[in-house]
Formats: C-alpha cells, sequence, structure tokens
C-alpha cells in the first residue's frame, strides 16, 4: 500500500541529491544534534572527506574548522536564528591542508515551520586566495605595499635611483614608511652586501650626535679611554640613513656638508680626516624647503642632499592601500602570536576606510596589532579596534550598509580627478579593467562636476 509513497519519497530524495551535487559549493545539513545529514558532491571535494564517511558524523569531526570549538557560524544560527553570509574561516581536510573557505548559515524547518536542523553552504577560497597574493605582488616593491598612483610612480624609478650613487632626501609625515624606503634603496644598490646603518638625528643632543655620527679619539673629553668608531665608520662601504635630518643644529649642519662635499670628516678629538665611502640617505617629516626659507635649515646643505626626492604621501591621501596593508599586517600578526584571523568583517573595514589616520601606517599597524590581542575569533570586528576607531560618530556612518558603496565611489572620483577622467589611465590605476570602471561610474552616478558623493 506504501510502495508508491516511499518510491516518490526515495524520487524526491534523489532529485534533492542531484540539484546539491550540480552546486560547485559544499553544501550539508545537520540535525539538532549536530550530526550530518546531508553532504554533497562539492563538500567531498573541497574537505577530501567521503560522503559515506561524513554522514552521521559530527559536523567538528569532519570539517576540524578554527571555529568549531568557540565560535561555530551554524550554532550561532540556531542559537539566534539569524543567518551568517559569507564569513571566512578555514577548515582541516582529510590530508591535513589547511583550507580557506567562505561559510555561510540557515535553519533547516520542516512543513510546520519547526526547526529541524540547519544547513551550511561553504565555497573553497584557496583559488582567491592565490589570485590576491598575486594581485598584491604587483603592487609591492622591496616590502613596501601600495597601489597609490604616486606611490607606483617612486617604485617605478626605485631601481634605477638605487643603482645610482646619489644622495635620496625621503619627505613624508611620521608613520608613512620612509625607513623602509631607505631599505629598499639600500637593498637594491650595488652596496647591498655592505652595513645599512641608521641613526635618529632627533633623538640625540648636539654633542652626542656629532660623536655618533663621526666617532672620537681616545682623550678628546672625559671618560673617552679608547678610539670609538662613528656612524660613518660602522657604514663604510654601505648606506647611511640619516632619519629626522630637519632636527640638526646649524654648527653640525657644516659638519655634514663637509662629508656630502668632500667625502671626509674629522673624528672628535682627532688631527688628520678619514676619508669616507658612504652613500647617504636622508629622511625627514619637516619641508626642508620651508626650512630653508625660516633660515634653520642651510640652502647648500639642502641642494647637497635634495639630488633626488621622494615624496611619501600621507595614508589619508591614499587610502586605497589599506585593505593591502590589512591584509599584510594580518599575516604578519598571524605569524607573530601564532593566530588564523582570517580577516575584518564589512563594517570594521568600514570604520577603517573612514579613519583619517593622523599616524599613517605605523597607527594603522598599531590598531590591527590591538585588534589581534583581543580578537578570540576568525573575524576582527568593530569591537575589537580602538576605541578612538569605533566612536559613536564613526559607527553611525556606517550603520546604513552603505558605506562601503559610497568609499568605493569617492576612491573612483578620486582616480579619475587624478586621471584628468581618462577612464583607461584610472582604470589601470585601480587594477580593474576599462568596462568594469564604466559600469561602476554609472551604478555609483558619478559625473565629472560633482564635489563629493
Amino acid at each position: 500500500m506504501n510502495t508508491s509513497k516511499d518510491k516518490k519519497g526515495k524520487d524526491t530524495h534523489l532529485c534533492r541529491d542531484v540539484i546539491l551535487d550540480s552546486i560547485a559549493d559544499g553544501v550539508f545539513t545537520v540535525d539538532l544534534e549536530w550530526r550530518i545529514t546531508s553532504f554533497n558532491h562539492a563538500s567531498e571535494l573541497i574537505t577530501g572527506v567521503p560522503r559515506d564517511e561524513a554522514i552521521g558524523r559530527p559536523c567538528c569531526e569532519v570539517f576540524r574548522a578554527n571555529i568549531c570549538e568557540n565560535d561555530c557560524a551554524l550554532r550561532r544560527t540556531m542559537k539566534t536564528g539569524r543567518p551568517v553570509v559569507n564569513e571566512p574561516v578555514s577548515i582541516i581536510r582529510s590530508d591535513g591542508e589547511q583550507t580557506p573557505i567562505s561559510v555561510s548559515t540557515a535553519l533547516l524547518k520542516d512543513k510546520k515551520g519547526d526547526i529541524i536542523g540547519g544547513v551550511e553552504t561553504f565555497r573553497d577560497l584557496r583559488q582567491v586566495m592565490e589570485l590576491r597574493k598575486e594581485l598584491r605582488h604587483q603592487y609591492t616593491m622591496s616590502d613596501i605595499i601600495s597601489r597609490n598612483h604616486a606611490m607606483q610612480k617612486l617604485f617605478a624609478i626605485l631601481p634605477q635611483v638605487a643603482q645610482s650613487e646619489s644622495t635620496v632626501l625621503i619627505e613624508g609625515a611620521s608613520g608613512t614608511g620612509k625607513e623602509l624606503f631607505a631599505h629598499a634603496v639600500h637593498r637594491l644598490s650595488p652596496r647591498s652586501k655592505n652595513p645599512f646603518v641608521i641613526i635618529n638625528c632627533a633623538a640625540l643632543p648636539d654633542t652626542l650626535l656629532e660623536s655618533e655620527l663621526f666617532g672620537y679619539k681616545a682623550g678628546a673629553f672625559t671618560d673617552a679611554k679608547k678610539d670609538k668608531p662613528g656612524r660613518f665608520a660602522l657604514a663604510e662601504g654601505g648606506t647611511i640613513f640619516l632619519d629626522e635630518i630637519g632636527d640638526i643644529s646649524q654648527a653640525l649642519q657644516v659638519r655634514l656638508l663637509r662629508v656630502l662635499q668632500n667625502g671626509q670628516y674629522e673624528p672628535l678629538g682627532g688631527t688628520g680626516t678619514v676619508k669616507a665611502n658612504v652613500r647617504v640617505i636622508a629622511a625627514t617629516n619637516k619641508s626642508l624647503k620651508d626650512e630653508v626659507s625660516s633660515g634653520r635649515f642651510r640652502e647648500d646643505l639642502y641642494y647637497r642632499i635634495n639630488v633626488i626626492r621622494f615624496f611619501i604621501p600621507p595614508l589619508k591621501e591614499r587610502k586605497e592601500d589599506i585593505p593591502l596593508l590589512v591584509e599584510h599586517f594580518i599575516e604578519h600578526f598571524n605569524r607573530l602570536m601564532g593566530k588564523n584571523i582570517m580577516g575584518v568583517s564589512d563594517q570594521a573595514m568600514a570604520i577603517l576606510m573612514q579613519y583619517d589616520w593622523p599616524g599613517n601606517v605605523r597607527e594603522l599597524e598599531n590598531a590591527l596589532e590591538h585588534a589581534f590581542i583581543l580578537c578570540r575569533q576568525t573575524l576582527i570586528m568593530p569591537e575589537h579596534l580602538p576605541e578612538h576607531l569605533r566612536h559613536k560618530g564613526a559607527l553611525e556612518k556606517i550603520s546604513t550598509g552603505l558605506k562601503l558603496n559610497e568609499i568605493e565611489a569617492q576612491a573612483i572620483m578620486a582616480a579619475l580627478e587624478r586621471n584628468d577622467w581618462r577612464t583607461v589611465a584610472t582604470a589601470r590605476e585601480l587594477g580593474i579593467d576599462k568596462n568594469t570602471l564604466r559600469r561602476k561610474i554609472i551604478r555609483f552616478g558619478i559625473h565629472k562636476h560633482d564635489n563629493h558623493i
């Protein structure tokens, strides 16, 4: 009597399995005891676990995900009734390989509306991660990461500058990465196998700075019992990086000018000159041109060090770099702290994008280190960020969910203006196809004479 009903049930299950197996994403369902009740073909491919082995087992045994113990996405949905959408996590495949995936969850209900379990879909992100690494590699020059047009121009000339012997002046606000550029010039130069010596000119009083730079002879002053080489001697054959050169006194500027002009200096208490085979890279967070105009910096020294000038724009003028930098720092802190944080939530990213970063890249790094200490999940959320970033105004600005679109529109508008509204050049700078750019211009309603989005 029940033959037709049984056959109909089997046909329904068969039809459901065929449909699920045709989906490229992994799909599985669990009952109220967290045992897997269905497991499609994509789930087998992504996890490496055959369907027959997965059915009936607790899902945590099959996936061994980094959120299974404390922050299971499916458990959150079962508890709150709210779905999870595209949350990045990592699982351990049956062969032991750690694999990044994104998961989405929903409740499973019967015809009466009663909850009978949950359903989770998940997508393999390995290929996406590889593409992202390739993309980031395109915007990386010797540990410096940027897709900003001004920074890309610096990247283009950096190898030629490095091969020369010319003095380099690097200007930019504190925290923008001036030391990274100095390292890059040295690393790409013929002097790369020789010392790279750093001295912060603002950190030492004038008398001590002079002896640090040029060294001293025994008896030059009280307690000078033996000769001590200075930083120029230590950098022999290599490069010396004079950080915050705008803070040195006029008297010391005269001595430094002689080194740059003649390649010679005298240690304190010495009677003879020492020949210096050293390349000089200088950096400052001030405008040396303004310092010259005000009489605080010697004009002849300024022109001596300003042979090649790099200006590093502040982070607020290159916000398109923030996602790349965030990804870089997440990888760095994962290695440093032994964690496996996959990224930041959309809301957290919106907060990072709308902040002006007066401390520049260094402040961004510190903010993410703060978030890493507090985060016990796979995603950095707004509450993990420093309090001054997530003040009431910042959270209100992203509460509509439109902030990311606004940020993207503003970034496109700024890039268009920088490239005189040439779509091909703008698309190249943004790293997208020109047709994609045109579609975004239409979608966001961007017009040439708009002052804001």
